[in-house]
């Protein structure tokens, strides 16, 4: 057999491995172990939503809600030897040593640290989460840490109606070239990078946290709230500061979300609150400097 086809061998060895280990799962136990009921999403990824529902946050007069940006996240993906996980929880600056002292306890990684957004009611901060091993045993310790936090388990029950949100957004599609999805009285857009990224090593799907976030939260008048981060290479992250700043839009933070990433990726988070078709001709003027996957 010759080098090649070892190699091709190896790689399909490796990817059963693979499927056989995600195929192993059980993910109702993941879901009981973590208190909260996950959904599938793209990648074999299984991801839970904790949004800080319990929190009464506002930045400028707007009222936060928690899809626009208070909305916790884990997210497991199938290994050879069980799961890793990454995740983002949002925390009160009282919430935050008790809950790492827990999880490194048990053996949990913290990557990050830091806020989102300026001038907030209550000091919010963002804890960057992940580690490796044993599903069931992660959210055993996950579940630990988070229940010396208010983070709110129960699950959420979506009206069966939601109310239209007073945005034209079909306008603000157009302008930026992607198509969006309205939760929890917020339209968002989630936009992949489009060269691959990994983490420590494994591919890391966008559903995984790498995928640049705009969301639009109505606040009357065709106005609305935007914020969300756009996931950058480092010679993106001055072009794209400085365009989103000629545009009327604050840039609230800057900073990496992961430790052994590749390439390693820089975070960079927005506000501002105008005319939503104004701010999204500024986010497409932005988008368009980042090597993103296009819409269709």
């Amino acid at each position: 057999m010759n080098r090649i086809a070892k190699g091709m061998t190896s790689l399909l060895a490796l990817a059963l491995c693979a499927s056989a280990s995600a195929a192993a799962i059980d993910w109702s136990k993941v879901d009981q172990a973590l208190g909260k009921k996950g959904s599938d999403q793209p990648g074999g990824v299984h991801k839970y939503g904790l949004p800080r529902s319990d929190l009464n946050v506002t930045v400028d007069g707007v009222a936060i809600k928690p899809a626009l940006a208070l909305g916790s996240w884990l997210a497991f993906q199938p290994t050879t030897d069980g799961a890793m996980f990454m995740g983002d929880l949002v925390l009160t600056d009282t919430e935050i040593s008790p809950v790492m002292q827990r999880l490194i306890e048990g053996g949990i990684e913290i990557t990050a640290v830091h806020n989102h957004l300026l001038r907030t009611s209550v000091p919010v901060f963002y804890m960057h989460v992940g580690g490796h091993g044993d599903p069931v045993k992660l959210a055993e310790t996950l579940h630990a840490g988070l229940a010396l936090s208010t983070t709110p388990f129960g699950q959420s029950s979506p009206s069966q109606t939601p109310a239209p949100l007073e945005l034209d957004t079909a306008a603000i599609e157009k302008i930026l070239g992607y198509k969006g999805t309205a939760n929890g009285g917020v339209y968002q857009f989630s936009i992949p990078r489009a060269e691959a990224v990994s983490e420590g090593g494994m591919a890391i799907p966008a559903s995984m946290g790498t995928a640049t976030a705009l969301n639009f939260q109505p606040t009357g008048g065709g106005k609305a709230a935007i914020t969300g981060d756009f996931v950058l290479l480092g010679s993106e992250v001055n072009p794209i500061l400085k365009t989103l700043r000629q545009h009327g839009i604050e840039v609230t933070a800057l900073h990496s979300h992961m430790i052994d990433d590749a390439p390693h990726l820089f975070f960079m988070h927005f506000w501002a609150n105008e005319d939503a078709q104004r701010l999204a001709q500024g986010l497409r003027a932005a988008v368009d400097l980042a090597n993103l996957k296009r819409g269709s």
